[in-house]
């Protein structure tokens, strides 16, 4: 028996400095960074930015791999399902782990107990945009419009029950309005027609938008996070114009699967809030629209199970449903 505890006591000894120096010692190889979207796509170049800058400050390439499909789940599917060495991490969004665990759909993974949070990486809120020949100025405008003629007025979005979609229905719910919903196949189709007077507004993101914002073939009523975007200051929040409690983002998150050693995931979570606050990732992320919003592992899971909540009342009073 004390030859036994002996040999167990020997082992710890032996293995105690290895375990002790994962931290100092990783990434002794390249690491994967799973992206749910093509390539090219907001997300995606904000990943791109991210992985350079870990790359850079950590000394080991971290190569970003597209996954998309399935509005992002496949990719955030593949990451639950990978090993947790440390190895590979992933994006999640307000889409994968927010929307798609409120619609009653049976997903691939559990959005809560499948992950372990690395941290937030920012939020890019929506901005309320419409056709310039609608005559209203504010949100209480519009508001006082759409009631005098109901279901008359419309709005877009990229898709059936995409984040957009829930946005304005949100919104609609709060004000008591009825605008009626066209939904696209992207965002930027929805623009098109807005330009040119086929359709009245919707919730855009703020990246692609913002040309059209400057020039004036887009009118901006408000954006949707719970303070101004840095990129168009002038314009109130939401709650700024008298939505109450009003605060919906297209937030992002990098995550690791679930069991990946704590001390890999504080060491990148630490990476992640310097590099977040460098001037140069503050600015490239500002032209997509986004902000930088670093912290701890578990506002990731706050951020989860709220925004949960929020779409999953927003579903069951609404009868939205992905067809």
């Amino acid at each position: 028996m004390m030859r036994i505890a002996f040999a167990l006591l020997a082992w710890a000894a032996a293995a105690a400095p290895a375990f002790a120096q994962s931290d100092a010692n990783y990434p002794d190889r390249p690491v994967r960074l799973i992206v749910p979207f093509p390539a090219g796509s907001a997300t995606d170049i904000v990943s791109r930015v991210m992985a350079q800058k870990f790359s850079t400050k950590l000394g080991q390439q971290f190569v970003v791999e597209n996954r998309a499909g399935a509005s992002g789940n496949l990719g955030a599917d593949a990451v639950a399902k990978s090993a947790p060495d440390g190895y590979t991490m992933g994006l999640i969004t307000a889409s994968t782990h927010g929307v798609a665990p409120a619609l009653g759909t049976k997903l691939p993974y559990d959005p809560i107990n499948d992950f372990k949070p690395i941290g937030m990486i920012g939020a890019a809120p929506y901005v309320l945009v419409l056709y310039p020949g609608i005559p209203a100025k504010s949100v209480s405008e519009l508001a006082a419009l759409a009631k005098t003629k109901p279901g008359k007025l419309t709005y877009g979005s990229a898709g059936l029950a995409s984040l957009a979609h829930l946005a304005a229905a949100l919104f609609t719910s709060d004000m008591d309005i009825d605008i009626t919903h066209v939904p696209y196949k992207s965002s930027a189709q929805s623009s098109i027609d807005i330009i040119a007077g086929r359709l009245d507004m919707q919730f855009a993101t703020v990246g692609p938008t913002l040309a059209n914002i400057r020039d004036g073939t887009l009118r901006t009523l408000a954006t949707t996070g719970k303070k101004r975007v840095s990129s168009l200051p002038e314009v109130p929040t939401m709650m700024e114009a008298g939505v109450k409690d009003y605060d919906v983002a297209l937030w992002l998150a990098y995550v690791m699967p679930a069991g990946a050693p704590d001390a890999i995931v504080n060491k990148l979570n630490r990476a992640m809030g310097e590099i977040l606050k460098e001037p140069d990732v503050i600015e490239t992320f500002a032209k997509q629209g986004f902000d930088p919003e670093p912290g701890a592992p578990d506002a990731v899971i706050s951020r989860i199970k709220s925004e949960t909540e929020l779409w999953r009342a927003l579903v069951a009073k609404t009868g939205i449903k992905v067809e």
